[in-house]
C-alpha cells in the first residue's frame, strides 16, 4: 500500500437555511399601521360632525391657527360655542356666576334671562328709585358697574357675538327739552358697552347697540313702569354654514334699529 497517498477528509455543514434577515418584520409594522389607519377612518365616520370637522383642520393646520380647530379664543378649556343646542348652558354658567354678587337677593328680582330666538337675552330692568342707573340719568350707580363687570367676565370667555339695547318707559320729556327717550336709551346702552368692553369684553364682540326709546315696552298695558326701563343684553346664536361649517353669528333682529326722532305728541311730565 502506498502510505503517500494523501488524507482527504470531507467536513458537512448544517442543514439549518440561509439568514433571511429583518424584512418580515417591516411588512409586519406596514400591516399594523394599516390597520391602525382602517380603525382610525371607521372611528370617524360614526363620530360626531364636529370630531370630524376638528380632525380635519388639525391636518389642515397643525399648529391650531386654523379656524376649524375649536375656536378662535385662548383657553379652549373654558370656551363652547353656543348654538342654539347649548345656550341654556351659558344662561346657567351666567346665573351662578351673578348669585355671587355681594347684593344679589336685592337685585335678584331685576334680573331676567330667557332664550329666544335670537339667542340668550339677559335683561336688567329699573325700579322706581333706579337699580342700575341713577334715575333719569345714564350713569351707572355701584350695583349696575358690578353687574355689567360680573357679565363681562363670563361673556368674554365665549366666540359669540353681542348687541346691546336700551330702553324706556312712555313717560314724555317736556317739548322744550333737548334730551329725551331716545336719547337715555342710546346714552344708557353705550354706558353698558365701554363697561363691558373694559372688564372683558373684547372690541370686536359688540355688533351693535340699539336704542329704541319707549317703542319695545316690557310692559305694554303698563307704560310708565319703572320695569319698561331696562338694558338688554342679546348673546347671538352662532349659525354654522353646510358648506364650510364655519361659524356664523345669527342675524339680529332689524326692526326699530336705531336712534330715532321723538314724537312731537309727546305731553310734557316730570320724567323719571
Amino acid at each position: 500500500m502506498d502510505k503517500t497517498r494523501p488524507i482527504i477528509i470531507l467536513k458537512k455543514k448544517g442543514g439549518h437555511g440561509g439568514h433571511h434577515g429583518g424584512a418580515w418584520k417591516v411588512a409586519y409594522a406596514d400591516f399594523v399601521t394599516a390597520m391602525m389607519a382602517l380603525f382610525i377612518v371607521l372611528w370617524l365616520l360614526n363620530s360626531s360632525k364636529q370630531i370630524q370637522v376638528a380632525v380635519g383642520g388639525y391636518f389642515k393646520d397643525p399648529t391650531g391657527t386654523a379656524k376649524k380647530v375649536g375656536s378662535n379664543m385662548v383657553g379652549s378649556g373654558e370656551n363652547f360655542t353656543l348654538t342654539r343646542d347649548n345656550m341654556s348652558k351659558l344662561k346657567e354658567q351666567l346665573q351662578i356666576a351673578i348669585k355671587q354678587m355681594t347684593d344679589f337677593e336685592k337685585l335678584k328680582s331685576h334680573i331676567e334671562m330667557t332664550v329666544t330666538a335670537e339667542g340668550l337675552r339677559i335683561e336688567l330692568s329699573e325700579s322706581a328709585k333706579g337699580t342700575f342707573f341713577d334715575s333719569g340719568s345714564a350713569k351707572l350707580n355701584g350695583d349696575g358697574s358690578e353687574m355689567l363687570i360680573t357679565l363681562a367676565q363670563e361673556l368674554g370667555k365665549v366666540p359669540n357675538k353681542l348687541s346691546i339695547e336700551g330702553h324706556t318707559d312712555s313717560t314724555p320729556y317736556a317739548p322744550s327739552a333737548t334730551y329725551g327717550n331716545w336719547e337715555l336709551s342710546s346714552d344708557r346702552g353705550n354706558a353698558a358697552r365701554r363697561v363691558m368692553q373694559a372688564n372683558g369684553i373684547r372690541p370686536d364682540q359688540i355688533t351693535q347697540v340699539r336704542g329704541f326709546a319707549d317703542q319695545r315696552l316690557r310692559k305694554p298695558d303698563a307704560p310708565l313702569d319703572p320695569s319698561n326701563r331696562r338694558i338688554s343684553l342679546i348673546v347671538q346664536y352662532i349659525v354654522k354654514n353646510d358648506d364650510d361649517e364655519d361659524a356664523k353669528p345669527a342675524p339680529a333682529d332689524q326692526k326699530d334699529e336705531g336712534t330715532k326722532p321723538a314724537s312731537p305728541q309727546q305731553k310734557p311730565t316730570a320724567k323719571e
